[in-house]
């Protein structure tokens, strides 16, 4: 799947080569990540159920709160890179044939905690920055007419009488789950498989997206779109989505070549 290695040049920092793959590449992904899954199928399908469980209980607590339940929901995704940080660590694990460890896998983080850390800060920094967007466009467009997530789905989207206030809260929430895909599409492998600093982590994944342009949409949409099925069962689906998509095979350079850099 791939054609050839691109590598960025800055008289300021060095990056490691960006590997240019085609349109197809994605769904190989997809089929090395069913892999994986099924060789660590006990404690992937057990982090993945962290998963659910973490997303279920931030929309119990958001649910009265209009605002709040929409920006927790849409937002969970903006910092789900962060948690999938065990998902490559199995990865790394399956690739040594050490047995999958789930204990293993929540503290991979501590390996580069420095910039690991600067990255939730960095997330954390996102997620608000959404939520009070979320809650400026909801103030904008409905006011205190709509005051529970039940009432959204009658009354705004059911409707159709809220067609500014649905384009504004799409357009700004693609927006932000954009920015966060480019920075995190291959950063926190990095950060976990090599001791280097985060703006270098960052500054490769968005190399990958400009030099990638077509695989990165595809591999978008597939996120969103298996994702939102997830999010339609109820978060059980989620057990499922998370470590079919964050698992992505071993085979190659490093322990994760499924994702185009080296």
């Amino acid at each position: 799947m791939e054609k050839s290695i691109f590598r960025p040049h800055s008289i300021h920092m060095e990056f490691p080569g960006v590997v240019l793959v085609s349109a197809g590449s994605p769904f190989e992904w997809l089929r090395n990540g069913w892999q994986d899954m099924r060789r660590s199928l006990p404690v992937s399908l057990g982090y993945g159920l962290l998963f659910a469980l973490l997303g279920y209980l931030l929309l119990s607590f958001a649910w009265p709160r209009l605002h709040l339940a929409m920006a927790l929901t849409s937002g969970f995704l903006l910092v789900a890179p962060l948690l999938a940080l065990g998902f490559y660590d199995l990865s790394r694990q399956i690739e040594s044939r050490a047995k999958p460890s789930l204990a293993h896998a929540l503290t991979a983080w501590r390996r580069n905690r420095g910039s690991v850390g600067m990255y939730v800060v960095l997330l954390l920094f996102i997620l608000v920055t959404w939520e009070r967007l979320s809650a400026i466009i909801v103030g904008l467009f409905l006011g205190g007419n709509v005051t529970d997530v039940t009432n959204l789905f009658g009354e705004v989207i059911g409707s159709g009488e809220h067609l500014p206030f649905l384009a504004a809260y799409a357009l700004f929430g693609l927006a932000m789950a954009g920015l966060v895909f480019a920075i995190s599409v291959v950063s926190l492998p990095m950060l976990l498989d090599r001791d280097i600093d985060l703006a270098t982590a960052v500054m490769t994944s968005l190399w990958v997206v400009r030099e990638n342009p077509l695989p990165m949409l595809v591999w978008a949409a597939i996120i969103a779109g298996l994702i939102t099925l997830g999010y339609l069962a109820f978060y059980i689906g989620l057990v499922l989505v998370f470590p079919l998509l964050e698992l992505k095979g071993t085979e190659g350079i490093n322990f994760n070549p499924s994702v185009p850099f080296f």
